[in-house]
């Protein structure tokens, strides 16, 4: 923190969007980011060498659930666990993956087969998300499906991405990890703060941690998850928290 606070100008701000600027609820279509993080975001952004918003979504959606994150001073958006990019407006992403379609067109059959109730499949576009959130039975749902998803996965050349009560299938060859570390040279950071809530986002802490620079790690905190806590160098409490501590570090960057 004091080597971010000291040169804001060689600081990258890196976030997750789920359950860090925007709260969990049951259906992801209905999430939306905390109504002071683009403000906020912006403070920071006006200060520092980047802000990066490092999600599972599509960038288009974390902007779509995220009003005003499009005016976040040099914003960028690795979606897709940083398969695609959107920065200055534009998108680029390569060629979607078959194995993406193919294995979802299967996927209710094979919901079907195991007899799950309020289970859901969110179409992402380079992947495929099946939750239980909504189910009778949140964590027996996950764990009956860890296995047959894994099986339909492997079959169509993807990989598994646990979540809180969601298993992702996805192209393998890029995680939130390698993600921050590409950027993190790219732009010949100094220092780095990652924030994030979930499993997906050890593998961007241990970037932080491999990476070299003064670096800051934070959890969003949540009863559901409690190894990315056990792992941070700091803990607030889910997003609210994660807004009071990006509003600490604006005014400090303001005053000095």
């Amino acid at each position: 923190m004091e080597a971010i606070l000291s040169d804001p100008a060689g600081a990258v701000i890196g976030l997750d969007f789920d359950g860090t600027l925007a709260p969990i609820v049951p259906d992801p279509a209905k999430a939306v980011i905390h109504p002071k993080a683009p403000g906020i975001l912006a403070d920071l952004g006006a200060h520092v060498l980047a802000v990066v918003i490092v999600t599972g979504r599509p960038a288009a959606t974390a902007l779509e659930l995220g009003p005003g994150l499009a005016d976040v001073p040099g914003l960028v958006v690795l979606g897709h666990y940083g398969f695609e990019r959107w920065e200055g407006g534009r998108i680029s992403a390569p060629p979607p993956p078959p194995g993406v379609p193919r294995a979802e067109a299967e996927l209710p059959l094979l919901l079907d087969s195991l007899g799950l109730e309020g289970v859901t499949i969110e179409d992402k576009g380079r992947a495929v998300a099946v939750h239980t959130r909504r189910s009778p039975d949140p964590e027996g749902a996950l764990a009956r499906l860890r296995e047959p998803l894994a099986a339909l996965a492997g079959e169509h050349g993807l990989v598994i991405e646990p979540g809180r009560l969601v298993l992702e299938l996805r192209p393998p060859g890029m995680d939130k990890g390698q993600a921050l570390s590409l950027f993190l040279a790219e732009r010949a950071a100094r220092s780095v703060m990652f924030v994030g809530d979930d499993l997906g986002d050890l593998s961007a802490f241990e970037a932080v941690r491999a990476s070299g620079l003064p670096g800051v790690t934070v959890c969003s905190g949540s009863t559901e998850v409690k190894e990315l806590a056990e792992r941070a160098d700091i803990v607030v409490d889910g997003p609210e928290g994660v807004v009071a501590l990006l509003t600490e570090t604006a005014a400090a960057f303001s005053r000095s």
